[in-house]
């Protein structure tokens, strides 16, 4: 992998991974979790709505289209961007950063109830009988210790909503042009959602004080925004199996810098049960399928937003495929050249029809 994708991709690690410590600074400071919620959307749809700018991408002007995100903002975003912020008021940031972990397993899980997932082979039932005992472990309901609690369990919801999203936008969101446009319009919309529920929502009387401001400006711009940007362009130059090994240092990400700045510590279940989770995931990924669509994962995000582009980037998976079978023979007869690969320019606009099948969508936090 070149280097600039390598660094890409730690920088896209630490600023998803990071989305848990920020949202915890910002709770300890005096901001509500409604209030995090609107902030984050509207300074993560303008950083999307500028980069569609220089790309000259225009929002959807198709009602349906509107109407369809409707639903993907409320499951994809502003659902979860507020129940991981109800979460952390009594949650540490590590714990919810591995408990975000299980979204490859919930959407595996929706996808085998509506039939939209198959072949379901033995590994993959394995992974995900073991994902779920990793969560379990972490939860330990058998002991006080346990994280049985409506802030954990809020968590979890939080992940399941992520799937149900994946899930929605795989069918009615695939494969729409100028995607940093309809995901800075998804946005706004979310930023709407929440905003609708913000007088209801409980406030510090004492209001926030500078840190919870910088906390949740960095999470909106570089937590929200920029790392979905970030994500594209891994895609576009490495491919989406590369992509999606991102997904499984946000958990690793989340826990190391809750230990060192909020100083959280992590006992040895919930890292028991982290490694646990993981291994399922990678379980869930094993198909009978060529080694480039190893990587693809129905669904997982804000490893999530890039999941609703699957259908054509498989087809042209096995296109490559059977186009290198039948290399050598053509190119005895110089009827085959090999192209050098070029990545994307920095400028050009995301198209999923030029890269490979997207991973689980690690989802922002």
């Amino acid at each position: 992998m070149p280097l600039a994708s390598t660094l890409r991709m730690a920088v896209l690690a630490l600023l998803w991974g990071s989305g848990f410590l920020w949202i915890k600074l910002a709770l300890n400071h005096g901001l509500s979790p409604l209030q995090i919620t609107v902030t984050r959307c509207a300074l993560g749809a303008g950083v999307l709505l500028a980069l569609a700018l220089v790309a000259r991408q225009r929002p959807p002007r198709d009602r349906r289209v509107w109407g369809h995100l409707l639903v993907a903002a409320f499951f994809c975003n502003a659902l979860p961007f507020a129940l991981f912020s109800i979460g952390e008021q009594t949650v540490d940031s590590g714990t919810a950063g591995v408990l975000n972990a299980t979204t490859p397993l919930w959407a595996l899980l929706l996808g085998l109830l509506l039939g939209t997932d198959r072949p379901f082979s033995p590994a993959r039932l394995a992974g995900l009988l073991l994902g779920f005992g990793g969560v379990l472990l972490i939860f330990a309901p058998w002991q006080r210790a346990g994280l049985m609690s409506g802030g954990a369990l809020a968590l979890l919801g939080a992940a399941m909503s992520y799937a149900v999203a994946f899930a929605y936008m795989g069918r009615h969101l695939t494969g729409r042009d100028a995607p940093l446009a309809v995901s800075a319009a998804q946005l706004l919309v979310a930023t709407g959602w929440a905003a609708l529920a913000l007088p209801a929502g409980a406030t510090d009387a004492a209001g926030p004080d500078l840190t919870a401001l910088l906390a949740v400006t960095v999470l909106g711009i570089f937590g929200t925004g920029v790392t979905f940007y970030l994500n594209y362009r891994l895609i576009a130059d490495e491919g989406a199996t590369s992509a999606a090994t991102v997904g499984y240092l946000l958990p690793v990400v989340s826990v190391a810098l809750g230990a060192l700045f909020l100083d959280e510590r992590v006992g040895p279940r919930v890292i028991a049960g982290m490694g646990v989770v993981l291994a399922g995931v990678a379980l869930t990924r094993v198909r009978r399928e060529p080694a480039v669509l190893k990587g693809a994962l129905s669904g997982a995000g804000a490893w999530g937003l890039v999941a609703q582009f699957p259908a054509p980037l498989k087809k042209r998976a096995v296109s490559a495929r059977r186009a290198r079978g039948a290399a050598p023979a053509l190119q005895g007869r110089g009827e085959l050249r090999e192209k050098p690969h070029a990545p994307a320019p920095d400028n050009a606009p995301f198209s999923p029809r030029r890269t490979a099948p997207p991973p689980h969508p690690a989802p922002v936090a």
